[in-house]
């Protein structure tokens, strides 16, 4: 019966996939290619920073523990991450932030496609799942808060697509992890100024931008509770890094971040005089 439904819709109403321009062979809510979707979810790979999330240079874990684990202190952080340690105990995404998965995104954040936050939280929620042992050792429970955008941005757009894919990733472990106690609490942070786009900007810019950016809400006691920050995107982590600061000053016992994709630099440069690329990028 679907098949014929898909035929007659198809037939009468041809479409392309927004992503890869394919004819759509499906109906659907949302004009991408079950193709596509499927190469947007493709893992990360390589070994990672155990904290942020950040590519170390190597290909896999195996390769980093035969190697790398004695190389420039401990090889299993990044070079930012040894240097200033950030309020968070860690960040996962589940994918990179390039292809299928950046046009999915942005076809969610800028062209107002909201049903994609499905196909997205679903992936955000396999990402949360890798902190079961942050999750399950915290034993209490947990607050989901989205990264809020200004209150302009989020009329323009119609939402707050952090907001969004966090429902969607919430909704999801409610039904995969019913120990877990998620509850969402958009409302415990909030803007307080508008912000320049960060896209361009360096990393010392776009910690100079979230100044004071962020505030916790008044009234919302966050004392000894557990935080999960959602968001889009983790870049250089000036976002998330702000955020857990402005949480954990506010009393929180501790700060996980979740993004549906992490934007990986160049791979480590591991004999140019010693110094790794994130190295090069704070010099």
């Amino acid at each position: 019966m679907r098949g014929g439904v898909d035929d007659l819709v198809t037939t009468l109403f041809p479409a392309e996939c927004r992503v890869c321009d394919r004819p759509l062979v499906r109906a659907s809510r949302v004009p991408v290619c079950e193709g596509c979707l499927e190469a947007a979810a493709k893992p990360q790979a390589g070994a990672l920073c155990r904290v942020c999330g950040e590519a170390l240079g190597w290909e896999s874990e195996q390769a980093l523990r035969q190697f790398g684990e004695g190389w420039g202190g401990d090889g299993r952080l990044c070079v930012p991450c040894r240097r200033i340690p950030p309020e968070f105990a860690r960040a996962v995404a589940p994918g990179v932030y390039e292809g299928e998965l950046r046009e999915l995104i942005h076809l969610l954040k800028y062209e107002r496609m909201r049903g994609l936050a499905k196909p997205l939280g679903r992936m955000l929620a396999g990402a949360i799942e890798q902190m079961e042992d942050e999750i399950d050792a915290a034993g209490a429970d947990w607050a989901v808060v989205a990264v809020p955008v200004f209150a302009t941005k989020a009329k323009e757009r119609g939402y707050n697509h952090a907001e969004v894919l966090a429902d969607v990733a919430t909704k999801e472990l409610r039904e995969r992890r019913p120990e877990w106690k998620l509850k969402a609490e958009h409302g415990a942070l909030r803007r307080v100024r508008e912000t320049a786009s960060q896209f361009e900007l360096t990393p010392r810019a776009r910690r100079e931008n979230l100044r004071g950016a962020f505030a916790v809400t008044e009234g919302w006691d966050l004392v000894g509770r557990y935080v999960l920050l959602v968001d889009d995107i983790y870049t250089t982590g000036a976002t998330a890094r702000t955020c857990a600061a402005v949480l954990r000053r506010a009393g929180a016992a501790g700060v996980l971040v979740a993004t549906v994709a992490r934007a990986q630099v160049e791979a480590v440069a591991m004999w140019d005089g010693g110094r790794t690329g994130a190295e090069r990028r704070l010099a």
